[in-house]
């Protein structure tokens, strides 16, 4: 009888050494747009999409205030031209007026990739495009597309504005404060004659607008007419959404960072530098930051949700997308010892290896694969280490079931693989 030959390996465990250059290279198409577009991404990083966005946003806000303009040029050259009739057919696009100038503020924050900005410049353009669909004839149909296509890169590029600073809390609470004391000196000074006595002047009506937004109410000025009880209605409402909104805008990121640092022990935060970066949250993650603390070595971990952090213990925790330039900066990656992408999606733990590429190629990479069939695309990105325990696992149990000679060595050499293949 002849000798029995050893089973073959299956092709995808093979490493890039085991099939032909162009099996190597090979990568699905969906891969390959991915790759292209996270690496634009981090090349452009410094101003995309904030940038654009922001600036597409300020378009949309002068946009907002262009029938202001015309207003103003119909009513001047009107015979006999009147203040009061200037006001009063400026009151009528009044809600324009209002959400251009707050969309002039959204875009000062969306430069700062402000979380806060975003929503308000999403709610601004829904709202815009609910008003001009509203209109009908009386809006351009190009103009409608344009708000629509607005609406479209929010919510597109929304993992790109998270962050939750005081400085855009406290830009956001200004703004809308002057804008809303704006509106209600405008507003008061329009319906002046439905107030008892008639508000005549400007100080008289920014006198009754503070007293107002404070909810004081001293009782000196009344509104009369339906026009004016609707506008003084409004202009409660908004004083308190815009005061509650303000002080959670200011006060809940420092509670929030305040909050995180008691919780890490004293406010202390751990030197990021010369450590090691475990990216994930998988059992293999947890094991392997559990196995490091306990050698007093010094980790940090990231994670993409914050219900995660608990499995790590007291271990340094950062919440936030692994092949984000950004977040690896924060999390020291270019000073760090080695960085293990160890999450459940090989393609995430490429992404991740590439995105620590472009930051320090220097530092050493370890890439988990989880499937067989991915083990060549894994290598492509070359990362220094590949291990592979799910994959190998179920060779070395087929081996052992198969009586073929099981050692050390071998067994070492498939369940870690040097990542750079041969030139």
């Amino acid at each position: 009888m002849g000798q029995r030959s050893a089973p073959k390996r299956p092709k995808g465990s093979q490493g890039p050494e085991g099939g032909t250059p162009a099996e190597a290279l090979r990568l699905a198409p969906w891969a390959r747009w991915r790759q292209g577009w996270e690496q634009g991404r981090q090349r452009f990083r410094g101003w995309f999409p904030h940038v654009p966005v922001a600036l597409a946003v300020v378009i949309l806000g002068l946009i907002n205030l262009a029938p202001v303009w015309h207003v103003i040029k119909t009513e001047i050259s009107a015979t006999p031209f009147t203040i009061h009739a200037l006001t009063t057919e400026a009151w009528r696009i009044a809600p324009r007026v209002v959400a251009g100038f707050l969309l002039f503020g959204a875009a000062g924050g969306l430069l700062w990739r402000s979380r806060l900005s975003w929503t308000v410049a999403l709610l601004l353009a829904a709202a815009t495009l609910m008003l001009a669909w509203r209109s009908g004839a009386a809006t351009p149909e190009a103009l409608m597309i344009f708000n629509g296509l607005i609406l479209l890169v929010l919510l597109v590029f929304q993992r790109d504005f998270d962050r939750s600073s005081l400085a855009a809390g406290t830009l956001f609470a200004i703004v809308s404060i002057l804008l809303l004391l704006g509106y209600a000196v405008f507003g008061t000074f329009v319906l002046g004659r439905g107030f008892a006595p008639p508000v005549t002047t400007l100080t008289s009506a920014l006198y009754f607008a503070v007293v107002t937004m404070a909810t004081v109410g001293y009782g000196d000025i009344v509104p009369k007419s339906a026009d004016a009880r609707f506008f003084v209605m409004s202009v409660i409402i908004l004083g308190i959404t815009v005061f509650a909104t303000s002080i959670s805008a200011v006060v809940v990121p420092a509670m929030t960072a305040r909050m995180q640092n008691l919780m890490k022990g004293g406010g202390r935060r751990m030197i990021r530098k010369n450590h090691y970066v475990i990216v994930g949250a998988t059992s293999l993650a947890r094991n392997t930051c559990r196995e490091l603390l306990a050698r007093h070595l010094p980790v940090t971990v990231i994670v993409s949700s914050a219900a995660d952090t608990e499995a790590f213990g007291e271990a340094d925790v950062l919440v936030g997308d692994a092949s984000d330039a950004d977040v690896l900066r924060k999390a020291g990656v270019p000073d760090a010892t080695a960085v293990l992408a160890l999450r459940d999606d090989d393609s995430e733990n490429a992404f991740t290896v590439l995105a620590v590429k472009e930051l320090n190629p220097a530092t050493r990479t370890v890439a988990a694969v989880n499937h067989g069939k991915n083990m060549a695309r894994v290598h492509h990105v070359r990362p220094d280490l590949v291990i592979a325990p799910q994959v190998m696992g179920g060779e070395l149990l087929a081996m052992a079931l198969n009586n073929e000679e099981l050692d050390s060595e071998t067994l070492m050499r498939r369940l870690f693989q040097a990542g750079k293949t041969d030139q």
